[in-house]
């Protein structure tokens, strides 16, 4: 698959610009994404949109002629994008999160090359995941320096979302060091393959298939120390987990709203209520109502989540980041089953029709399950426990 690129990418000044262009294209967006779904469509098309309109910049600095958008909006991008099509919502999650690990590491030099490479529309995808390994964190990838001043890159990654349809592809390896670095390598390196292998049950058109990198050529200055982003206080693991948690709370407003469709134009009421309509039905009014309020806790969660990491970002210290990271993880830890739970209510309050195939609607169920599945929560929920009890920091290992 050959990923084009915008012949002119809008380019995002403002907050209100990115939210005004994400609201314009999950509406463009949710019309065929049951479709998608469905039949198995990769949202090339749409990425490309995603491009054009100068989403996939919206982050980076202002100095280098982006948006700078604060966290709390780059949150309801991506849940306002979810609530849509959570599958095209979770393929520019890593690319946001290899943006910041160029403005964390990157030397000036990288940041002006791959910034404007982003506002150009170009798209970063990932190679992070292996698969057979001892835990997450154990990466077998190598980044191997050569005699010329070139690394080579070898090994095979999973789950590497958004890699089929990027323009560079940051693949996560460590050097003779045994440190983890980040090297950004062309989609079209020679050497580097990517297999549309993924048979998710649901998030089923993140292509989130295997990247193999054989004896891959990268230059040293497309190469960033990613381990130096962890020596001190850091909002990376806090604004990647940020992301995941506001596809959840996408997903279950997505759910929501259309089980509320469903009733008021396809249900009928149950006999034993007396009403002419369903939505006239006290039982499914008082359901609906405790439906209402998980979900507005789950988007107040998420958004005092976004605002304690822009105040990370603002001022950081270990104090400042371990508050961003329990936040975080508190909204991550409670989005998660009110996701699984609201698209599963979609049927309970929608009728027996609603189970039919041909409407497909259980696909919010199997996107919920599925991209809840991404880390445990039970972990999190670990960490804040600790954190308010005992005063206990949580680690620094960019996945909380």
């Amino acid at each position: 698959m050959t990923s084009t690129v915008p012949s002119a990418a809008t380019v995002i000044r403002t907050d209100d610009e990115a939210l005004a262009a994400a609201r314009a294209l999950a509406a463009e967006f949710a019309a065929g994404a049951e479709r998608r779904d469905a039949e198995r469509i990769l949202p090339t098309a749409e990425l490309d949109r995603l491009s054009a309109a100068g989403l996939l910049g919206i982050t980076v600095p202002a100095h280098y002629g982006g948006a700078d958008v604060s966290l709390t909006t780059l949150a309801e991008v991506f849940r306002l994008l979810a609530a849509a099509d959570p599958s095209l919502a979770q393929i520019p999650q890593s690319h946001f999160a290899y943006v910041n690990v160029l403005r964390d590491r990157g030397t000036p030099e990288q940041q002006r090359f791959f910034f404007a490479e982003i506002l150009a529309g170009k798209r970063f995808g990932n190679a992070q995941s292996e698969a057979g390994t001892k835990h997450v964190q154990d990466y077998r990838t190598r980044l191997t320096a050569g005699p010329d001043g070139d690394h080579v890159l070898t090994g095979t990654k999973h789950y590497s979302t958004g890699a089929l349809f990027a323009h560079w592809v940051p693949v996560l390896a460590r050097a003779e060091d045994e440190l983890l670095y980040v090297a950004y390598v062309p989609r079209d390196a020679p050497g580097l393959t990517v297999v549309d292998d993924w048979d998710g049950m649901g998030q089923r058109t993140t292509a989130s298939g295997t990247v193999h990198l054989d004896g891959v050529r990268v230059p040293a200055g497309h190469v960033v120390p990613h381990h130096l982003t962890f020596d001190g206080p850091q909002v990376h693991g806090a604004v990647a987990q940020l992301l995941h948690a506001a596809i959840d709370v996408g997903i279950a407003g997505g759910a929501l709203a259309e089980a509320a469709e469903f009733v008021r134009t396809r249900t009928r009421p149950w006999f034993e209520a007396g009403v002419e309509r369903a939505t006239e039905d006290p039982l499914l009014i008082q359901r609906f109502g405790e439906l209402a309020v998980r979900l507005r806790a789950a988007e107040a969660l998420l958004e005092r989540a976004a605002r304690e990491a822009d105040a990370a970002r603002a001022d950081l210290t270990d104090a400042s980041a371990a508050a961003a990271s329990i936040a975080v993880a508190t909204a991550k830890a409670f989005a998660d089953p009110v996701a699984v739970e609201l698209s599963s209510a979609l049927f309970e309050v929608s009728g027996t029709r609603s189970g039919l195939a041909s409407l497909n609607l259980d696909r919010h169920w199997r996107n919920a399950r599925t991209h809840t599945l991404h880390d445990p929560s039970r972990w999190k929920v670990q960490h804040i426990g600790r954190y308010v009890l005992n005063g206990t920091p949580p680690p620094r290992h960019g996945l909380l």
